[in-house]
């Protein structure tokens, strides 16, 4: 029976479908290409947890001006958050790169509150999630760049295998020059 299941698995790689093992979702399959999709996954999970520390601290007593910030950064989380998951290439490559963008200013704008102070707000490290925001977000803006990295990836190896070329170039066919 076993033979069998090897024998299914090895025609669907050999079709390009790949193998069915969540497994190997992120890592090899696809010609030697990587999925991103657990990348995309964890990025998106970041983006959710950063949003909802946010959304925490307006629901307990932030308001204001800052509030209203915190409220758009629940917002934005949330629809880059799907936008990540659900979008494919090219418009996946977009919206990696927004959320690079995204989560790294939210980190600096916690930094500079904490360092120099944003918008005549001054923040301590003792203030509620302070120090949570700052390991999810940093955390989140290196899951999020390697994720766009290999959404790049993925899309020049697309280009190139359309026009006829492999991932390192050269001719697919004898006789290409």
């Amino acid at each position: 029976m076993s033979n069998t299941k090897e024998g299914s698995d090895m025609a669907m790689t050999s079709e390009g479908a790949g193998p069915r093992d969540p497994a190997t979702a992120g890592g090899a399959g696809h010609g030697g290409r990587r999925s991103p999709i657990v990348w995309q996954a964890l990025s998106a999970l970041l983006l959710l947890v950063m949003g909802g520390i946010h959304l925490y601290l307006v629901l307990n007593g932030v308001g204001g001006m800052l509030g209203v910030l915190f409220v758009l950064n629940a917002v934005g989380a949330l629809v880059l958050a799907i936008a990540i998951v659900v979008l494919r290439r090219p418009a996946l490559l977009v919206a990696s790169v927004l959320s690079v963008l995204f989560m790294a200013g939210t980190l600096l704008a916690l930094v500079f509150a904490l360092t120099i102070g944003l918008f005549g707000i001054r923040e301590t490290l003792d203030f509620q999630l302070v120090p949570t925001a700052l390991v999810v977000e940093s955390i989140g803006t290196i899951v999020l760049v390697v994720t766009t990295a290999l959404v790049f990836q993925l899309r020049r190896g697309a280009r190139r295998q359309s026009r006829g070329m492999s991932p390192v170039g050269r001719a697919d066919r004898v006789g290409q020059g």
